[in-house]
């Protein structure tokens, strides 16, 4: 009798539900890779993919110090003669012919060239280059590695943010601290091994949004996404218990749950039900580990410092840089901290103050604090944006207080620190006015790939089915960046 209903309820089986029990194997082997504790990738994806990392990192984690909205390469730290001597003279045509530009700038022809509001100056036994405006960065260059010649195909802000996150400008990819998380699993069993924090300078005009997105994990399971810490009320979303449900409770509440979703997990075999399972256990577990990340009464005063007069103010860029730190030492696999402000297409003289005063002793004291502890060795940190700026005007040069840049993807800057990089070096130049990368240009994916190499994962064997293509951070490019490398 009873066989008799199995095979009744077999022929009502749809071709999905067939699909989905076929799976129940592979899924069932990850689901009890994951509930002993490991994980990593399943012992399938890393028969296929090589066991990771692929070989020795010289980087345990990554920071990423993302500014968004394109800190301006030309007023910060691309220094160029020409570009002073010209202020206010018209841009030679031959350095824009055949360039796109934002619409906001369209044909650049007839425009004026604008020199670097503040002066440079030479810093460190390397001798960086690097503005008034960043007088904290300039004490610590020697720690720093310049790319100046990094280039984009993005002229707008989203895209552009999206590609040197995903590989690609539309959103629905995977972003980097998804592949790292998913390729190499986590140190900590306690915290995510992907975090994100968010901030934005006091009264500026800037209108990026945050895209969530921008931490997504877009084809792989969810579970490798970014957990977002916030700067009000719980640091993560719904990490409290509701009021009454004691631990015991909430514990027994938890294993019923997962129960359930085991069950629910042999019919079916999704993914998305391990990743379920997987969160409410963290969940449980970051109501201890978070209250004690989030506690800094035990930090020194002289630590304190390093980070400068917002560290205790929640939701700031000083914070947020100590937090990175607190997770960087707990054994977090990506950390990215992005600020928000940097557009400034009419506010140079004023905005661009701002922005840099918040956000220059903070990343300088990150740099400072790793490397005391001995962390910066094997801590990767980057900062840079999505872009840079056009060397030339956007404004009236006759009304001073309204002078801005716009969208500049052909040449900018970034740094780099720790991690097995090569420090009080510059890598790559561009030309005489700072609008064409012209010597070791960096593409964004060759970037990406450096970024896999330095954590010990060759970029091209990193992949993902999906759509009947197998995918990668770096799409079908990129190349290793090696003389960056320590």
């Amino acid at each position: 009798m009873k066989r008799n209903m199995l095979c009744e309820q077999d022929k009502h089986l749809t071709r999905r539900q067939l699909l989905r029990q076929s799976m129940g194997g592979l899924g069932s082997a990850a689901l009890a890779s994951l509930l002993t504790g490991k994980s990593t990738a399943s012992q399938t994806q890393l028969d296929r993919l090589g066991h990771l990392p692929h070989f020795a990192p010289k980087a345990k984690r990554v920071i990423y110090l993302f500014m968004n909205g394109a800190p301006t390469h030309t007023d910060l730290f691309d220094y160029k003669p020409k570009l002073q001597a010209m202020h206010g003279q018209t841009l030679p045509n031959e350095y824009v012919q055949g360039k796109r530009f934002s619409t906001m700038t369209g044909n650049p022809q007839g425009k004026l060239m604008l020199a670097p509001v503040e002066p440079f100056r030479q810093h460190g036994q390397s001798g960086a280059w690097v503005s008034e405006f960043l007088p904290h960065t300039a004490k610590v260059v020697d720690d720093l590695c310049f790319i100046k010649s990094m280039h984009t195909e993005q002229v707008n802000h989203s895209p552009a943010v999206t590609f040197f996150l995903t590989g690609g400008e539309t959103a629905g990819r995977p972003t980097m601290g998804a592949w790292l998380t998913y390729g190499l699993g986590s140190d900590v069993d306690n915290l995510p091994a992907y975090t994100v924090m968010t901030s934005v300078s006091k009264g500026t005009t800037c209108g990026q949004i945050f895209y969530d997105y921008y931490w997504g994990s877009g084809f792989l399971p969810s579970r490798f996404q970014g957990v977002k810490f916030r700067s009000g009320g719980d640091p993560v979303l719904y990490l409290s218990s509701p009021q009454g449900l004691n631990a015991k409770l909430r514990r027994g509440v938890l294993d019923d749950l997962a129960q359930l979703n085991r069950l629910q997990f042999d019919e079916f075999a999704d993914p998305e039900i391990s990743t379920r399972i997987a969160q409410y256990e963290m969940a449980y577990k970051m109501q201890v580990s978070v209250p004690e990340l989030t506690d800094i009464s035990n930090e020194t005063q002289s630590t304190l410092d390093l980070y400068g007069p917002q560290v205790n103010e929640r939701g700031t860029f000083s914070y947020n840089c100590l937090m990175a730190r607190r997770l960087a030492e707990r054994g977090v696999r990506f950390i990215q901290v992005m600020h928000a402000g940097w557009d400034q297409h009419g506010s140079l003289t004023t905005e661009l103050y701002t922005q840099c005063k918040d956000t220059d002793q903070p990343a300088a004291g990150l740099i400072r604090d790793l490397k005391q502890r001995g962390l910066l060795e094997d801590t990767l940190v980057i900062w840079g944006g999505e872009f840079g700026r056009t060397p030339f005007l956007q404004g009236n040069i006759n009304e001073r207080a309204r002078w801005g840049r716009d969208h500049h993807p052909h040449a900018f800057t970034i740094w780099m620190a720790g991690g097995g990089i090569k420090p009080g070096f510059t890598y790559g130049a561009s030309d005489d006015l700072a609008i064409n990368a012209v010597d070791n240009r960096v593409h964004v994916h060759d970037f990406q790939a450096t970024i896999m190499h330095l954590m010990g994962i060759d970029h091209e064997r990193l992949t993902f089915k999906h759509q009947g293509r197998r995918f990668r951070l770096t799409d079908v490019h990129g190349n290793v960046v090696n003389p960056i490398l320590a």
